[in-house]
């Protein structure tokens, strides 16, 4: 087992959304994506006060690949035009394969507009390969209590396994690619040789705390690329630390972004763009407005 090298340390850029505190480490300078990983924003943390607007992502559409959405605090109410509703509680996940097109809205449900409270969500986007950019949209959404939280680091720390395998265990949601995907606390101290096998994209984003990534170190809000030199990552918390951890095989294809679309060509592009403007993205019809 050989631990890979840092390659890069990249600072999370503040870009704020109306009054949501929001931060993003890829894109960014010099770091376009991970293959297949598109784009991370981390909002909050952050409290709000009672009587507040919640979150300000209402009804909009996606094509052409995947949104992970880990509820760190707070919760999420999530609505589309494929039929799925939810309600997410701290610590949950939501994994929704936009695929060929759908609209969806995330929102803040009534009880925490009325009542406010602490919030922090992060929300990555997972490319797919040009064969399964027009896949029929899915949802999961899974609450804390239905993803394994796996003893690591000799039981000072935990690994919260939400795709993949790890030892004998599986994630609750199937990833149409493969993707691991997890997150990790650990305590200050801890030691962790995490499996990145070779040839894999890793993912490492430090959502809170420090850790030394094979020697180096890394602080809150910055995203760590490594070398395909190991098939593991050698990490030691400096202190509590909270971090993102995913790996996938990268998808080595053209990529044209138009907000909420990601495809491989400017004419698929515009051809997502016609398609929802003529009500192709409406799927079982509007939304209902769970969080309304």
């Amino acid at each position: 087992m050989t631990s890979r090298s840092v390659a890069g340390i990249h600072p999370a850029r503040r870009d704020d959304i109306a009054d949501l505190v929001t931060r993003r480490p890829v894109p960014g300078p010099g770091l376009d994506q991970v293959d297949p990983f598109l784009f991370l924003n981390h909002h909050g943390p952050q409290v709000y006060q009672p009587g507040n607007n919640g979150l300000p992502f209402g009804p909009h559409p996606h094509r052409g690949f995947e949104t992970v959405t880990f509820i760190l605090e707070g919760n999420l109410a999530h609505h589309d035009t494929g039929g799925h509703e939810s309600i997410i509680e701290a610590g949950g996940v939501q994994w929704m394969t936009a695929g060929s097109g759908l609209i969806h809205a995330e929102v803040s449900p009534p009880s925490f507009k009325q009542a406010g409270g602490a919030l922090e969500i992060l929300q990555l986007w997972v490319n797919l390969p040009s064969q399964l950019k027009m896949s029929p949209p899915r949802y999961t959404g899974v609450q804390v209590d239905g993803i394994p939280a796996i003893p690591i680091a000799g039981g000072q720390g935990s690994l919260n396994l939400i795709a993949g395998t790890y030892g004998d265990l599986t994630g609750p949601i199937p990833s149409l690619t493969g993707v691991f995907m997890s997150t990790v606390r650990l305590t200050a101290g801890a030691r962790i040789d995490l499996p990145a096998p070779k040839e894999r994209s890793v993912f490492l984003y430090v959502v809170s705390g420090s850790v030394s990534v094979s020697g180096e170190a890394v602080n809150a809000w910055h995203l760590v690329t490594v070398r395909d030199d190991g098939d593991t990552l050698s990490i030691e918390a400096q202190s509590d630390a909270v971090l993102l951890f995913g790996h996938a095989d990268p998808i080595r294809e053209p990529v044209v972004a138009h907000g909420p679309f990601v495809m491989n060509t400017q004419a698929e592009i515009g051809e997502a763009i016609r398609d929802y403007q003529a009500g192709k993205f409406n799927g079982t019809g509007p939304l209902r407005g769970v969080g309304q």
